[in-house]
């Protein structure tokens, strides 16, 4: 919790606290009001501990108020980034047209998931009948080279033929296997993944981009109609949203605090729960536009909640505070002019103020850099209630 988050808990409460107590006391007999208003200051000069207007609560009243004891506490020691959500690059893919033509018809739209292999666009190619021919003329010579092979090593064999002869039919079967290969790679563009299914090849110049992966469609690049080229037009962007990247800015006097492989705590304001995630990258330079360095944390996403530019803050756990002077984080209140103070406990039921400088707020506890010593008791619950019951009585 941050030094604004206790301040807007103040200024939330105060209008209702404030009501609160003038109905409590409102049934006090008249001499725990006169008690009450009994308060006594004196002057703190530059002392750090010194506490000054006193307060004393009527018996019946302590009930509002519990106090503890301060006592030495271990506190992790944190630090918040702000970064912006990324689609995984690891797991994120283009859809190149592998054929040349028109699109004819487009089969998914953005935010749908798709298997790998399954059709995401056709398109009208004129590539088809060469894609076709190439793969035929490909399967030929590899039957030839294949059976010449067979031929040459019975020969050789028999000591017909020499060893270098031998080697050149395998060279050539070799690279009739290269080429056989490359045609079949133009066969799987037109959906044909065996020559069994060469009957199956369509009539017409039809061809379906297939998706490459699993994944959702994240982003459609060309319309019906648009002539794509072969091997160079995108389509579509497909990605996995298992897993997403959070770039968070890391300024130079936090770079010690951030390494590669720590584990981090992910929010966002949109949702309540947090995400975990692991620093997989931290950038060797700085950007000489915002001086700072780039880190770059994975993050689980289930559900895919998180979406691509949305806003996150980022903790990262950055060692221990060992023997940490801390309160509840009920305890520290702001006055006016935002100075974070605690009531101090000076006898059975009387407190006073007493100004504090504040670190870090985790796990419902507050550092305490400044003003207060172990040892010491505060209001752990009741600050707002011995606050306004303090200016009720000026």
């Amino acid at each position: 919790m941050t030094t604004a988050s206790l301040t807007c808990r103040h200024y939330r409460f105060r209008s209702a606290m404030a009501l609160a107590f003038a109905l409590t006391f409102s049934g006090c007999h008249s001499n725990d009001r006169d008690r009450a208003s009994k308060m006594t200051s004196f002057s703190t000069d530059a002392s750090p501990s010194a506490t000054a207007h006193l307060f004393t609560v009527p018996q019946d009243q302590m009930s509002h108020v519990r106090v503890v004891t301060v006592r030495p506490t271990e506190l992790t020691r944190t630090l918040r980034l702000t970064g912006a959500v990324a689609y995984n690059a690891f797991k994120t893919t283009p859809v190149i047209t592998q054929v040349g033509g028109p699109v004819s018809r487009i089969l998914v739209v953005p935010g749908q998931h798709v298997k790998a292999g399954q059709p995401m666009l056709d398109v009208s190619s004129p590539d088809y009948s060469q894609l076709l021919d190439s793969y035929l003329k490909a399967a030929d010579s590899y039957r030839l080279a294949n059976k010449n092979y067979a031929r040459a090593q019975d020969l050789y064999q028999h000591q017909a033929i020499a060893e270098r002869d031998l080697e050149q039919a395998e060279s050539d079967r070799n690279q009739a296997q290269a080429d056989l290969n490359a045609a079949d790679q133009g066969m799987k563009i037109l959906g044909i993944k065996n020559p069994a299914d060469l009957a199956k090849a369509p009539s017409s110049a039809q061809i379906p981009v297939l998706a490459p992966i699993d994944g959702e469609v994240v982003e459609r690049l060309v319309s019906p109609g648009q002539v794509v080229q072969a091997g160079q037009t995108q389509a579509f962007t497909i990605s996995d949203l298992s897993t997403v990247w959070v770039l968070a800015n890391v300024y130079q006097a936090s770079l010690a605090s951030v390494r590669s492989g720590d584990d981090v705590i992910v929010q966002t304001d949109a949702y309540p729960d947090s995400f975990h995630g692991r620093i997989s990258y931290v950038s060797p330079a700085l950007d000489p536009n915002t001086r700072t360095l780039q880190a770059r944390i994975v993050v689980d996403n289930p559900g895919e909640k998180l979406k691509r530019d949305m806003y996150c803050t980022v903790t990262v756990t950055a060692g221990s505070i060992p023997n940490a002077t801390a309160v509840p984080d009920s305890s520290v209140l702001h006055d006016d002019n935002n100075q974070p103070f605690v009531y101090v406990a000076i006898g059975a039921n009387q407190f006073g103020r007493r100004d504090v400088e504040i670190g870090q707020s985790q796990n419902g506890q507050t550092q305490i850099l400044k003003g207060i010593s172990p040892g010491e008791k505060v209001v752990g619950d009741g600050s707002l209630f011995i606050q306004f019951a303090n200016s009720l009585q000026h």
